[in-house]
């Protein structure tokens, strides 16, 4: 496993939030995720970085081949230039107040190298010190390029009517231009399992390890419960594919998608992978030893462990602390507050704005995304406003200008985007004929109207700050955590409250951050009754039972753990644990009909 100088990484957000990251943090051994979704906006990044650094820039245009795949190579193979360039410009620079070198070592968290550090400048001036400075120099080392692919998010291409082969389709594709890039990093594969991607991986060597044991690129898999880690690790094992790092995220107290599990809550989750840890490991690298056998490759210094992080609605540097050192995790990912440091992130000044004064109900678990799936949303932003005007306009949805989630074949031939006005228009029209109760329709209807183009307005931020298009409206992805920070922050402030060197944190009464998630899967229950007692769920009358089953072992799971909090922490803990306790009995979930009497 890479070296890691920092204990958190930067997630992706959205598909421009962190679209250039790397080149703001990597240089100062900060880990971040560009989204690999799209193409356009990475094409257009690339060349406002090489007009601004003086370099050649050939346009790969969108009808030329692979141009997915080429135009995700260069942008990554730039990205990769330029940070080796900062990070060798940091390391040659002076140890002295505001220099790169000195912002790198200070911003570290303890640490034998930040001990080092401070030993140096503690050694008297003269041929000492020098050599400790020197001796420094070279373990500046950059944070991790790495990039995501949702999965889900794998269009089949088409030209002239006809569909390409599967490796044209925009995840395959998308998984291509980082294996043929220049990076040595790692791809996180997000929402669940794809198979055809996850062969296609198997066909590239860099996925492999050499004889030493080392990998060019590695793989990370996002997921929210071990079973999820055990299948998807053990299909990526089979075919020789070793998974570096699990990392899990919380089902709802997290920013953009998400992707609730049946009652299942974080804490447990994490309590699951701490007990069973080395038996996923023993299990994963049986099948990875007898692939790599199978295929006659080397096995090498085959890894023995994986890496294990968190990211979801982390809030304080206490509950930072206590996730790393109970559940002895080896990172934790922080995502939504960066949104408010402009110096890591991509957000326009006026959803700057936006996001410091957002108050509760602004920030909504939504039914926006095109994908089905629950979408934090910011109620407030551009994007949701311009999406308001269309529906009172009665001109609704989207010339859907890009194209990513066309999966719908409901009412067309050609696959289309649930947000697009060619699905929307039809859709409202063919809603009188589904024989619908007032209640239903009216629920149905709203569901239509609520999705908003996110291939496009999640890179509104960049193309207004970057000047590539001056009447984008942005939308925000930010998770309810965004309503305990007040105030942006720069790079140094906002590390320094995760390592709990200062408090940046505006809301006093913040819960914890494992009670807000039992909160919105309390909400998230009684929505989805909601659903099925008006018809319009799927879910079998026995996922409520196990659902709230599962909420209470999680309550009854807490109560244990709070014996682990410090004592200021602990009451407020267990009162609110009791009264969402409480809130659980008295949801009432349905109950199946008594058989007819015969």
């Amino acid at each position: 496993m890479r070296y890691q100088p920092h204990s958190f990484h930067i997630p992706v957000m959205g598909t421009g939030f962190t679209i250039d990251t790397p080149l703001k943090v990597a240089r100062y051994g900060i880990s971040s995720v560009i989204s690999l979704v799209d193409d356009v906006l990475i094409e257009q990044v690339r060349k406002y970085h090489c007009d601004k650094l003086g370099e050649p820039f050939e346009p790969i245009g969108a009808g030329a081949d692979d141009a997915r795949a080429r135009r995700i190579t260069a942008y990554l193979n730039l990205v990769d230039g330029i940070v080796r360039r900062q990070t060798l410009a940091l390391q040659a620079a002076p140890f002295e107040d505001g220099s790169e070198i000195t912002r790198y070592f200070r911003m570290l968290p303890d640490s034998p190298l930040r001990t080092a550090y401070e030993d140096m400048l503690g050694a008297p001036d003269g041929p000492e010190k020098d050599r400790r400075q020197a001796l420094l120099r070279p373990l500046a080392v950059p944070g991790s390029i790495d990039v995501n692919i949702m999965t889900k998010l794998d269009s089949d291409a088409y030209r002239n009517g006809q569909k390409l082969p599967p490796e044209c389709a925009d995840a395959m594709a998308a998984l291509r231009g980082f294996a043929r890039s220049a990076l040595s990093s790692a791809i996180i594969f997000s929402a669940g399992i794809n198979q055809r991607l996850y062969r296609y991986a198997a066909t590239f060597d860099d996925f492999f390890a050499d004889t030493g044991g080392d990998f060019k690129k590695t793989i990370i898999l996002k997921v929210s419960d071990f079973h999820s880690a055990e299948v998807q690790g053990k299909f990526l094992a089979k075919r020789g594919l070793w998974v570096s790092e699990f990392r899990i995220e919380s089902g709802l107290n997290c920013g953009g998608h998400a992707f609730a599990t049946d009652g299942h809550l974080l804490g447990p989750v994490l309590e699951e992978f701490k007990q069973k840890r080395q038996e996923l490991v023993l299990m994963l690298r049986e099948a990875y030893l007898k692939a790599l056998d199978a295929q006659g490759r080397p096995a090498g210094a085959a890894p023995d462990d994986v890496r294990i992080t968190v990211q979801g609605g982390i809030g304080t540097a206490l509950e930072n602390d206590f996730l790393l050192r109970y559940y002895l995790l080896n990172g934790t990912g922080w995502g939504t507050p960066f949104l408010l440091v402009p110096e890591a992130t991509n957000v326009d000044r006026n959803q700057l704005e936006k996001l410091l004064s957002a108050k509760p109900g602004d920030v909504y678990l939504s039914d926006s995304s095109p994908l089905g799936v629950p979408f934090w949303n910011l109620r407030t932003s551009s994007s949701e406003e311009a999406r308001r005007r269309r529906n009172q306009a009665d001109n609704p949805g989207s010339p859907c200008p890009k194209g990513y989630a066309t999966f719908n074949t409901e009412l067309t031939e050609a696959p289309v985007c649930l947000a697009s006005r060619a699905y929307i228009t039809r859709k409202l029209k063919h809603l009188l004929e589904e024989n619908l109760s007032e209640e239903q329709l009216a629920f149905t209807r709203q569901g239509v109207l609520d999705k908003s183009c996110l291939c496009h307005d999640l890179a509104g931020g960049v193309a207004l700050n970057y000047n590539f298009d001056a009447k984008a409206t942005p939308a925000i992805c930010c998770g309810p955590n965004i309503l305990n920070f007040s105030k942006l922050a720069s790079l140094e402030e906002m590390v320094g409250h995760i390592y709990g060197r200062l408090c940046l944190l505006a809301n006093s009464e913040r819960p914890n951050m494992f009670v807000q998630e039992l909160r919105l899967y309390v909400e998230h229950l009684r929505q989805e009754i909601k659903r099925f007692s008006i018809g319009l769920s799927r879910r079998p009358q026995s996922y409520f039972a196990t659902f709230k089953e599962n909420l209470l072992a999680g309550v009854d799971y807490y109560r244990g753990l709070a014996k682990q909090f410090i004592d200021d922490q602990r009451g407020r803990f267990l009162e609110e644990l009791e009264s969402l306790q409480a809130e659980i009995e008295r949801v009432l979930v349905p109950v199946a009909a008594p058989a007819p009497k015969k």
